[in-house]
């Protein structure tokens, strides 16, 4: 049941889904030479990728990033140590081919190239970071260097 009727066409939305709203195209049903037009618009825009989220979390062990990067393999992913504490996460993720005859009717997963860099703290053990991929979730750790807690001298007051 549509919430909101249209006024587009009999076309319903369903407001508290915002992937499900239907959006007017005055174009509809008219046909272009261009073999592009069959073709959202969003599909061929390969930015839509490129602000991969990535959780960052700091446990007593260790720097923690998590990244949901699915249908991506662990070889279409790059993780790198730059210039001593900058942690970069890279990677691309191809667009599907495009077949002759294919008419698209909705295209909403993104494609592109992504790139992220942090920047660690010193207590951030760069020569021992490790990464891992398992179900379209990235996860690379970063150890941290033991705390050096100051040592007290207790001193006898004289008197």
């Amino acid at each position: 049941m549509a919430l909101i009727p249209s006024i587009f066409g009999g076309r319903r939305s369903n407001v508290c889904d915002p992937f499900s709203l239907d959006i007017w195209d005055p174009f509809e049903g008219l046909s272009f030479s261009s073999a592009l037009t069959s073709v959202p618009s969003s599909s061929r825009d390969t930015s839509a990728f490129a602000n991969a989220r990535i959780d960052w979390k700091e446990t007593p062990e260790a720097h923690v990033f998590k990244a949901d990067l699915p249908g991506l393999k662990k070889e279409e992913v790059k993780v790198e140590v730059e210039e001593g504490s900058v942690l970069q996460i890279s990677g691309e993720r191809s667009s599907e081919q495009e077949e002759k005859n294919d008419k698209w009717h909705r295209v909403e997963r993104s494609s592109g190239k992504f790139l992220r860099r942090f920047s660690l703290p010193e207590n951030a053990k760069m020569d021992q970071v490790r990464a891992s991929m398992e179900n379209g979730v990235l996860t690379v750790t970063v150890p941290k260097e033991e705390e050096k807690t100051p040592e007290v001298k207790a001193i006898e007051v004289s008197g």
